[in-house]
């Protein structure tokens, strides 16, 4: 018996109701927006999410501002002693490097050196166990602590990437589901890190292509809130504590370069930027992986006794230049934009040594403002090498210098001259910044073929791996 036709139901009763379609108000159906654009500004999980992010970005923000204060005056405290008796470097130096660096070995591994490294191979591992070994309010404390001492026994170093990693840990504290999922850890990581570089130079729009260009180099970057959210937000804090300033002052009126004649300075800025940043950086990376002979097996063996002997050499060379090589350089650099004093010739040479000195030492302490004062440097060798330069350009000679330098160290030249511009709060210099930093990361590729941060980030990503595989380690 053949089977009765069956009737078609009519369009809409083929797919039934959802059960969220049922449960939800009439009135919400009616929203021109729709339910799925409504409800989450009506969920009160939503704006949780939004304040948790906010204030992780604010503490973020004031954690770079206090570190900022504590390292000026610890610099000022070393500047006021070894002022008024020099020969105390020659013991305050190697006794702080050994002190500095057997706290790091001992108590806090994962705070040595920069901390832009430790962000990058914290946002490339998949596994929290790994991250953590990089990212932590325990590690991000310490590293605050370190490199202030470090400033104080008159280490070549800097306050901006540690400022980055302390800003990466902050926000990473809001990773997993402990707070419901605000976003994932590789985005809490590049936004942490943008929202430290953000505070630390006070540059919004340095922060935020520094977490696109640099912590997001070789994988995509997601343009979501999360990012601008830590960087606007670390900015606003900057912004409230320490007011309009900019980190080299306002040389808007000062500093122009015109064309076509402002062609000229640009091309050795460039070129011997890109030659000189490049081959510093290749020179990070092979030390990094081991110095050879006898500096190399003491650097092994005794690695306490060899951060003596860096602090030692740092002291000597501080005497023989005055010293000019102690701390981040930004007072030197400041006043040679300003006018008020000169670089000499040897000034780029003794800070690039002393920023090896410590780098090798491995205390922490990052090299991103040591590395504009050496650009600074550089520019005092150009205008050397060009004296019917006029006088009006000598400071706009040591801004291509320092962008030069800066943009072949770390292979960001958009980060470079993001950041120099708006240091210097200097609009008109744009397209020479623009010119010397496409010069000199081309060359420095040729010189340098892998990025320096990444470059240091990875073999610590695979020594971190390898120790929570091990059978005797507890990840």
């Amino acid at each position: 018996m053949p089977f009765p036709p069956q009737k078609t139901p009519p369009a809409d009763e083929r797919t039934p109701k959802s059960r969220f379609a049922l449960r939800t108000p009439r009135l919400l159906h009616e929203h021109p927006l729709g339910s799925r654009h409504m409800l989450p500004w009506l969920s009160l999980r939503s704006w949780r999410k939004r304040f948790l992010l906010v204030g992780a970005a604010l503490l973020a923000g004031t954690a770079a501002i206090l570190f900022a204060k504590g390292a000026d005056r610890a610099i000022a405290f070393h500047h006021g002693l070894t002022s008024s008796h020099a020969w105390l470097a020659l013991i305050i130096a190697p006794a702080g490097f050994a002190l500095i660096a057997w706290l790091t070995m001992r108590f806090f591994p994962g705070t040595e050196g920069s901390g832009i490294p430790q962000a990058i191979a914290a946002s490339n591992a998949t596994e929290s166990a790994v991250r953590q070994q990089f990212l932590s309010l325990r590690l991000a404390i310490a590293k605050v602590f370190l490199t202030l001492g470090g400033l104080l026994v008159g280490a070549s170093i800097g306050r901006e990437g540690p400022s980055v990693q302390v800003g990466a840990s902050t926000l990473h504290m809001l990773a997993g589901r402990r707070f419901g999922r605000i976003a994932s850890s590789r985005d809490l990581i590049a936004a942490g890190a943008g929202a430290g570089i953000a505070a630390a130079f006070n540059t919004p729009l340095g922060g935020i292509m520094f977490a696109i260009e640099e912590m997001c180099r070789y994988r995509s970057f997601r343009g979501n809130s999360t990012t601008l959210i830590a960087v606007i937000f670390a900015g606003l804090m900057s912004l409230a504590l320490l007011g309009s300033y900019t980190y080299f002052g306002r040389t808007a009126s000062t500093i122009t370069l015109d064309f076509p004649d402002g062609i000229w300075p640009v091309l050795p800025a460039g070129v011997l930027g890109g030659l000189l940043g490049g081959g510093f950086a290749r020179l990070l990376i092979v030390s990094a992986q081991g110095l050879p002979g006898i500096a190399g097996a003491l650097a092994h063996r005794r690695p306490v006794m060899f951060a003596a002997g860096c602090g030692l050499a740092t002291a000597l060379l501080g005497l023989a230049t005055g010293g000019l090589i102690y701390g981040t350089g930004y007072n030197e650099s400041r006043a040679a934009l300003e006018g008020i004093a000169q670089l000499p010739l040897y000034f780029m040479l003794a800070k690039m040594a002393a920023i090896w000195l410590a780098f090798v030492a491995r205390i922490p302490g990052g090299m991103f403002a040591p590395a504009l004062a050496v650009g600074a440097g550089l520019g005092t060798v150009i205008i050397a090498l060009m004296p019917t330069l006029p006088p009006g350009d000598h400071a706009a000679i040591l801004v291509l210098g320092t962008v030069g330098f800066l943009a072949a160290m770390t292979q960001s030249p958009i980060t470079a001259f993001v950041i120099v511009m708006e240091m210097t709060d200097n609009h008109q210099m744009l397209l020479p910044l623009m010119a010397t930093t496409v010069i000199a990361y081309g060359i420095s590729r040729s010189v340098c073929r892998v990025p320096l941060y990444h470059a240091l980030a990875m073999p610590m990503l695979y020594r971190a791996e390898m120790k929570c595989r091990s059978p005797e380690t507890k990840c």
